[in-house]
Formats: C-alpha cells, sequence, structure tokens
C-alpha cells in the first residue's frame, strides 16, 4: 500500500471538487433563461445538472467521498460529452451552436468540466488503490487447522 492518506481524507481534492461543481452549476445558470426559452428541454436538462452539482457537491463537503465523485464526476463528463455533440451535430430543435467552439461561457464550462471530471477519476482511482484485498475480491474463509 502506498504512503499517500486515504481519499475521504484529501480535503484539498474535496474542496477543489466543492468548488468546480458550483461552477458547473453557476455557468449553467447563468446561461438557463436563453435555453429555457430557446429550447426548453434543454433548460430543463440544465436544471436537473444544477441540482446534481449542489448535491454532488454536498457529499463532497459532508463525507460521503466516494459517492459524491461518482456523480460529481459522472455529471461532469456527461456534459463535456453533450458540449461536444451540441457543437459538432447539434441537439434537436438547436443547432444554432454547431461549430461554436469559442464562445467564452462553453469554454469555460469544458474547462470546469474537464478539471472536475479527470479529478473525480483520480480520486476514484485513489479509492481503488487503497482498498483492502477483501474489498477487491472476496477471499475465501480460512478454516482452522485440523490436528
Amino acid at each position: 500500500m502506498d504512503s499517500t492518506p486515504h481519499p475521504e481524507l484529501n480535503h484539498t481534492a474535496r474542496g477543489a471538487g466543492v468548488v468546480g461543481l458550483g461552477a458547473i452549476a453557476l455557468i449553467h445558470l447563468l446561461d438557463l433563461q436563453g435555453k429555457l426559452s430557446e429550447t426548453p428541454y434543454l433548460g430543463i436538462a440544465y436544471i436537473g445538472l444544477i441540482v446534481g452539482c449542489v448535491i454532488a457537491a454536498g457529499m463532497l463537503v459532508r463525507g460521503d467521498v466516494r459517492r459524491g465523485w461518482l456523480l460529481g464526476g459522472g455529471l461532469a463528463a456527461a456534459t463535456l460529452v453533450g458540449y461536444a455533440v451540441n457543437r459538432t451535430l447539434g441537439m434537436p430543435s438547436a443547432t444554432d451552436d454547431i461549430g461554436n467552439w469559442l464562445e467564452p461561457l462553453g469554454l469555460a464550462s469544458v474547462f470546469v468540466e474537464a478539471c472536475v471530471a479527470l479529478l473525480a477519476a483520480g480520486e476514484l482511482l485513489a479509492f481503488r488503490r487503497h482498498a483492502t484485498p477483501t474489498t477487491r475480491t472476496a477471499a475465501p474463509e480460512r478454516q482452522p487447522a485440523r490436528v
């Protein structure tokens, strides 16, 4: 086992994750009104993302760290994929952003989402490294030796 602290004790990563998730929520809150009026289904997805980011940040704060990273990292990665689809193929009834890769709010979104997704992946790998052998695979029970 390595000498790094258990990922639940990595307060720096957890703090960065909380700030990153807050930034993702804020970026989408700033764009929410336009999305609700242009493409309501994307506006509803934004609301779901915002709520999910707040929940994941809360998990990281209160100590439900592994599930917080799973939720937060998953949301960040899914949002990155959605951004790429929106900028390449477009979404139903939303093709105005195809090719619009340099919009400032979009760039901020990609940056923060990539940071959170990578941080979450690193922290989840750390959980795996710190897992005891019995939590990785079920070890057979040892029977006492018979004399």
